[in-house]
C-alpha cells in the first residue's frame, strides 16, 4: 500500500501495537501524540505514558498537550499536513478542527463490536456483563462520543479465563492489523463508512475503584467475574483486620454447606455468597507480591469459619 503521512494519537500499552504496525508497514508518523506525564505505578512517580516512551525509542517526534481545544494546537496539528489521524485509546476529546484537519479525517481503533459498549472501558464491561464475545472496530471519528460511521468489524470469543489484561492484549493484536487493513482500503476508496445501528447501544462507564470492593453477598459468577473484569486495575479486593486484600484468581466452587454471605467454609479460602461459593487461589496484601493461597496462609491464618468484611461494614480505603 502506498505510504502515508500520520499522525498517531495514543496513550496506555494497548495502543502500541497499533503504532508498532504503522511503523513496520512503511507509514510516515509526522507526530506522536499523547497524554501528559503523569504519576504511575507504585510509588506513583511522575512518568511519560507507554505511548511516549515507545514512540521516543523509535526517534519519533512526541506532542504532550493537555488539551486539543485551543487555536494553537488547532494550528499546530493542521500544519502537519496529514493523510489521515490514527487514533487508539488517546483518552483527550477531539475538536472538530482536529477531526477536519486530515485529507482522510480520523479514524479509530475501538475494541467492542460498537454501537455496544462506547465509552472509556469497554473491555472490562464486557466482562462484567458476561459478554460471550467482544471484537475490535475501526471508525471513522464524528464529535460523537464513539458514534462515528464504521469502516471495518471483526469479533473474538472471550474466553472463560479471560482477564481485562489478558483481552486487552488480543484485541491490541488484532486491531493493529486490522486498522494497516482498513487505512489501506480507506485511502484506495475501497470502502465507505457506514452508519452504526441505532439499536443496541450501551455505554461503558469508567471503572472506580470502588466498584473494586467485594460484596459477598452477590451470586459467586457475577463475583468471578469482577475479579477478571478489574485484573490488573482497579483491582478487586476485600478488607481483613484492617488491610486491603486484592484477589488476583478465583474459582466458582459449589458449597457443601450453609453459611453466611463472606464466611470461609473451609481453611483453603472458600467463601460463601448469596449464591453458590468462590475459592480465592491468589491474592496479593498492598505492596507486596501476589501468592497462592497455600502460601498466603502460611503466613496469614484464615480458618474455616471466619467472617469477611461487607463493603458496608467498614470504611473502604
Amino acid at each position: 500500500m502506498a505510504s502515508l503521512r500520520i499522525a498517531f494519537l495514543g496513550t496506555p500499552e494497548f495502543a502500541i501495537p497499533t503504532l508498532a504496525e504503522l511503523i513496520a508497514a512503511g507509514h510516515e508518523i509526522a507526530a506522536v501524540y499523547s497524554q501528559p506525564a503523569r504519576p504511575r505505578g507504585r510509588g506513583q512517580k511522575v512518568r511519560p505514558s507507554p505511548v511516549q516512551r515507545f514512540a521516543e525509542a523509535q526517534g519519533l517526534s512526541v506532542r504532550t498537550p493537555q488539551s486539543l481545544k485551543s487555536e494553537e494546537e488547532e494550528r499546530a496539528f493542521e500544519g502537519l499536513r496529514l493523510d489521515v489521524a490514527v487514533v487508539a485509546a488517546y483518552g483527550l476529546l477531539l475538536p472538530k478542527a482536529i477531526l477536519d484537519a486530515p485529507g482522510l479525517g480520523c479514524i479509530n481503533l475501538h475494541p467492542s463490536l460498537l454501537p455496544r459498549w462506547r465509552g472509556a472501558a469497554p473491555i472490562p464491561r464486557a466482562l462484567l456483563a458476561g459478554d460471550g464475545k467482544t471484537g475490535v472496530t475501526i471508525m471513522q471519528m464524528d464529535e460523537g462520543l464513539d458514534s462515528g460511521p464504521l469502516l471495518l468489524q471483526e469479533e473474538t470469543p472471550i474466553l472463560a479465563g479471560d482477564t481485562g489484561e489478558s483481552l486487552a492484549a488480543r484485541l491490541a493484536e488484532l486491531g493493529a492489523k486490522m486498522m494497516c487493513e482498513a487505512l489501506a482500503a480507506r485511502a484506495a476508496g475501497e470502502i465507505t463508512p457506514t452508519p452504526q445501528p441505532e439499536t443496541g447501544v450501551t455505554y461503558a462507564e469508567k471503572l472506580r475503584r470502588d466498584e473494586g470492593a467485594l460484596d459477598w453477598r452477590l451470586e459467586n459468577v457475577e463475583l468471578e467475574r469482577r475479579i477478571r473484569a478489574f485484573d490488573p486495575k482497579p483491582g478487586a479486593w476485600f478488607l481483613y483486620k484492617g488491610e486491603t486484600l486484592r484477589v488476583r484468581k478465583a474459582a466458582l466452587v459449589r458449597p457443601t454447606s450453609q453459611a453466611a454471605p463472606g464466611t470461609l467454609l473451609d481453611d483453603q479460602l472458600t467463601v460463601a455468597c448469596g449464591k453458590g461459593a468462590l475459592r480465592i487461589l491468589e491474592l496479593q496484601r498492598p505492596g507486596r507480591a501476589a501468592l497462592k493461597a497455600a502460601a498466603f496462609l502460611r503466613g496469614h491464618p484464615m480458618p474455616a469459619g471466619t467472617v469477611l468484611a461487607l463493603p458496608e461494614t467498614e470504611a473502604r480505603p
